[in-house]
């Protein structure tokens, strides 16, 4: 069977999370509307991620997958049943095609017991994930952004070339609320001049040292006239001298935040490549992780990093983090300089 003949009815998208790779994965669901148009598509996702997506016009379904409660199945009775049931229920869509872009073995296996006849996945997939799909689509060259792979893999399936568009389905209802949010943590987002700062991140590798960010705040009203927002979830740090809506926005109003910010500083985390979605100007702090894989998406400009030997190691451990702690406020804000000449993209 040629994957870019089929014409299934309904589609099942797994792509559980995180916040960068959900991202990316929404031009995919563009190209898949636009394959498709009258197929049902549901995409299985983390519940922490699902009002990013929630509303949006090219889906018709969503399906909370709780990977967190699922995993205490094995000692907890409750989280056993909840497992068993919610197995039923997604064999019970039955879903004619299967589509793991997660690529891990619980991902594929998930794409296995929905009973879709068709699974399609990496053929590079980790954990023995290829093994649970019917065709894997090749990898050829591992140094490229995980867009253009998810581009490729929507092209085997016969998904025309066209532009990679990101709907965020954001409101303005959603606009109204996040200006109310502000207004009750006192900050005004009428008029411009504001700098939203993204310090939070998964991996503690990741962070640039929050005494960069720190420093930066008075360069960015001093030099520029921008008054600085720390944003992210509730995990992310406060910052000295900057006013604060962290954990203070649902992932729909982070979106209107960032679509109001003249310029964007953000670690290596899933907010930036929303920013970065946008056309907003950027900068995007890099260290141990390659740009080139999970950056900005062909803003490679706004990227700054330190080209040190070590660099990128992948590593979530480290006992110096040179690629950062050497990375300075000065040259962050020189960056800043470059992106607000640049303007939108």
């Amino acid at each position: 069977m040629s994957l870019a003949t089929i014409q299934p009815r309904r589609i099942l998208l797994i792509k559980p999370s995180a916040l960068g790779d959900v991202v990316h994965t929404l031009p995919i669901l563009r190209l898949l509307r636009r394959r498709f148009p009258v197929a049902h598509i549901a995409w299985l996702i983390d519940p922490a991620f699902a009002n990013l997506i929630e509303g949006h016009p090219d889906l018709n379904e969503i399906i909370p997958f709780r990977k967190k409660h699922y995993a205490q199945s094995w000692r907890d009775r409750a989280a056993a049943a909840d497992l068993f049931s919610f197995k039923g229920d997604l064999r019970d869509r039955r879903f004619d095609l299967a589509i793991d872009l997660q690529g891990l073995f619980r991902s594929a296996w998930l794409a296995f017991y929905s009973g879709a006849p068709v699974r399609v996945g990496f053929g590079n997939a980790r954990e023995m994930s290829p093994f649970f799909y019917t065709h894997r689509v090749p990898v050829r060259n591992l140094e490229v952004h995980a867009i253009d792979r998810y581009a490729a893999l929507a092209a085997a399936l016969g998904c025309a070339p066209g532009p990679l568009e990101f709907d965020f389905a954001t409101t303005d209802a959603d606009r109204t609320q996040l200006c109310r949010r502000a207004e009750n943590c006192g900050l005004s987002l009428d008029g411009g001049g504001r700098a939203v700062l993204l310090p939070g991140t998964n991996w503690e590798t990741k962070k640039w040292p929050l005494k960069h960010f720190e420093a930066l705040v008075p360069m960015l009203r001093d030099r520029f006239g921008l008054a600085s927002i720390v944003a992210g979830g509730p995990d992310a740090p406060a910052i000295a001298g900057a006013r604060s809506l962290v954990g203070q926005t649902t992932l729909k109003q982070l979106v209107a935040l960032l679509e109001r910010a003249d310029v964007v500083i953000a670690n290596d985390t899933g907010p930036m490549h929303i920013a970065s979605a946008l056309g907003r100007p950027l900068v995007s702090v890099f260290g141990p992780t390659n740009p080139v894989r999970t950056g900005p998406y062909k803003r490679m400009d706004s990227v700054v990093r330190l080209n040190v030997a070590c660099s990128p190691c992948y590593s979530r451990k480290c006992s110096h983090q040179s690629c950062l702690q050497w990375l300075t406020a000065e040259m962050v804000c020189d960056r800043v300089a470059v992106a607000l000449a640049a303007g939108h993209k």
